[in-house]
């Protein structure tokens, strides 16, 4: 063995050492949280959360107490103090894209009327302009293959060509946020065809951003090379987005954008760390799942009418011996809801249509079979079963195949939505002029006494 390959051979050995070290030191024993109390994940035995703090934006709730015990209801989410039902009832009765007035509800506390929301859509559409050569320089340069990344970096650069990046006056925090919101779609379609041009050498088309169009229009005219869609295709993925917009300050990516925010940074720094919290396939990588679980289920379940080799195929996959054998059936459980979110069953109301116009009804009513099925299996295998029911991730993945919408931007089409309740938060926190926030850690350390030394 030459020196270069036993000084590399070395180099793994303590690599492994340290990492084995590593894992030993800090391992924590689970009877430790039970003899201190302490809620792990900041969740009560229930799974409830821990309550961190208030916030007048959003509001989910899965569960109401009688006579002291905890009962599961159905699923609730608001926002504002307005019902998402009725949010979304207001603009689908009047047969108009929802996703720019709900942003700002979020952010400004009331419905728009129609002047206002006017206003408000001229102003989006004037921010829609990135700086010049920023494609060319800083999202062509160095495409990466994952699109939450490519974001969070071309946030980052942003910073840099704002002259009151660290302002944080809340008039230049609400100028920020818009820009961001509007430039959001751009950055994700943009990022991702540098990466399949550079890494996959497909042909680049840059289309840029229309004016009058909504959100959702653009992003479908910016990614696609034709630019054409059909107006529900336009529709559905307003819905979408509008589902995702907020969903209460302790989801994990706004409550970050809290903790953040309490530092006093500025605003791209901010999102930035939302972004990469969004990412995690725990939060806003779970779509994805769905999709590449169904498409594995679809391989090996041949009849998708047959109820019990459906059955067979999930309780495989909580044995772990099916698709990715983690024991996990994505798109069914959620931390809050246990009987229904409201969110998936809005959309599934409306996948259907395009399902038709897409002619996915078969894939479609297979989705709806396992929705059915799943929480049986679930509760056949799980000893401690409080409910489980399909949460947005479950069709907002399928939603997104049908518009042929590449799957590495299924969660960057998440950030273009949730964008807007990250900034009405961080609005929220600075406007409050809370307290930093630092939660105690129980250390559980032993502690070492040394013998002092004679000289």
């Amino acid at each position: 063995m030459d020196k270069k390959n036993k000084k590399d051979n070395n180099r793994i050995k303590l690599l492994k050492k340290l990492t084995e070290d590593s894992i030993k030191s800090s391992l924590i024993e689970p009877d430790l949280y039970t003899l201190y109390d302490v809620k792990k994940g900041l969740r009560d035995i229930n799974g409830v959360g821990v309550l961190a703090g208030l916030t007048k934006i959003g509001d989910t709730v899965g569960h109401e107490y009688v006579n002291g015990e905890r009962v599961s209801i159905r699923g609730k989410l608001s926002y504002r103090g307005y019902e998402i039902e009725n949010i979304v009832e207001r603009f689908t009765v009047g047969d108009r894209f929802g996703f720019e007035e709900t942003m700002y509800l979020l952010l400004f506390g009331e419905r728009p009327n129609e002047k206002e929301l006017k206003g408000f859509n001229e102003l989006i559409s004037g921010y829609r302009i990135l700086p010049d050569t920023f494609v060319k320089e800083h999202i062509m340069t160095a495409p990466s293959k994952d699109m939450i990344n490519m974001l969070a970096r071309s946030v980052l650069v942003l910073y840099s060509l704002d002259e009151q990046a660290d302002d944080v006056s809340i008039e230049n925090v609400v100028r920020q946020s818009l820009q961001l919101i509007a430039c959001f779609p751009m950055l994700a379609v943009y990022g991702y065809q540098s990466y399949m041009h550079y890494h996959r050498r497909e042909s680049l088309a840059i289309h840029k951003p229309l004016p009058g169009l909504s959100t959702a229009e653009n992003f479908l005219h910016m990614l696609r090379p034709d630019s054409k869609y059909t107006r529900l295709e336009a529709k559905l993925l307003d819905l979408a987005l509008v589902l995702h917009a907020e969903h209460g300050g302790g989801n994990n990516s706004s409550f970050i954008t809290h903790v953040a925010t309490s530092t006093a940074t500025d605003t791209y720094s901010v999102i930035a760390a939302a972004l990469g919290s969004l990412k995690g396939p725990r939060h806003g990588g779970a779509n994805n799942k769905v999709v590449l679980m169904f498409d594995d289920m679809k391989k090996n379940v041949k009849n998708w009418d047959d109820e019990e080799e459906i059955a067979d195929y999930l309780r495989a996959i909580l044995r772990k011996e099916a698709f990715d054998k983690t024991g996990l059936i994505y798109g069914l459980g959620h931390a809050v809801y246990s009987l229904s979110d409201p969110r998936a069953e809005i959309l599934k109301s409306s996948v259907g249509k395009l399902a038709k116009e897409k002619g996915c009804e078969a894939e479609f009513r297979l989705y709806n079979k396992v929705e059915e099925i799943g929480p049986k299996v679930i509760g056949e295998a799980s000893k401690i079963y409080k409910g489980v029911c399909a949460n947005v991730d479950f069709y907002s993945g399928l939603v997104y195949k049908m518009l042929d919408i590449p799957m590495e931007l299924y969660t960057s089409i998440f950030a273009v939505s949730r964008i807007a309740g990250w900034s009405a938060h961080r609005v929220e926190e600075l406007v409050n002029q809370g307290k930093i926030i630092r939660p105690a850690y129980k250390s559980v350390a032993t502690h070492r006494i040394e013998k002092k030394r004679l000289i």
